[in-house]
């Protein structure tokens, strides 16, 4: 990156102050331009501003989180490369339901491969197909009372669904009636009403 004229823009997605800042730094002393958010609220807000590059983005945050603003971001800006880093998921793999290009498990990788991963990325914007990634799979939030909220990738508006299963599921949207798959990792059976 040094020795370049041109800068790269990097938006990161961070709830947690100080992983924001010490990614603004790493990022930084690597020759890109760096922006911050802290949520996906904030996130869409600086989109708004100015379209990065690539967006490096938490997946649990208050307020909007990385699911719901990734697919956001996907439906509207699906050139733009993404890369998830959470403690959600462990592994290299990026699950289905993560709609990213990459994705890496907080705490178990080290700077330099996140450098490798920007670089491998940039090099594939003037390839990358304006399609992105494939988005079936919508982003879904449990709350603390077991309800599933679906966000709808079409009308990106959010809508409670009855009963969830580990794996892949299909609801009709409330809003535009499209039907949405969305799938859960990591919980054997979500029930809602108190059935299994």
């Amino acid at each position: 990156m040094k020795g370049t004229s041109f800068q790269y823009r990097i938006l990161i997605v961070e709830d947690d102050p100080s992983l924001r800042e010490l990614g603004k730094m790493l990022l930084g002393a690597q020759g890109y331009e760096v922006l911050c958010a802290e949520d996906g609220f904030e996130g869409l807000a600086a989109l708004k501003r100015s379209l990065p590059d690539i967006i490096i983005s938490d997946l649990r945050m208050p307020n909007m989180n990385g699911f719901e603003f990734l697919s956001v971001v996907r439906r509207r800006f699906p050139v733009i490369p993404v890369i998830a880093i959470s403690g959600e998921f462990t592994g290299l793999s990026v699950p289905e339901s993560v709609l990213a290009d990459a994705f890496f498990s907080k705490g178990h990788y080290q700077p330099a491969q996140l450098f490798e991963k920007i670089l491998e990325l940039l090099e594939e914007l003037p390839t990358r197909p304006r399609a992105g990634k494939h988005t079936k799979a919508a982003v879904w939030v449990k709350n603390d009372k077991g309800t599933i909220a679906v966000t709808c990738s079409e009308c990106l508006r959010t809508f409670p669904v009855s009963e969830a299963v580990k794996g892949v599921n299909e609801a009709e949207c409330d809003f535009c009636s499209c039907l949405i798959r969305f799938e859960i990792i990591g919980e054997p059976t979500l029930a809602v009403g108190g059935r299994v």
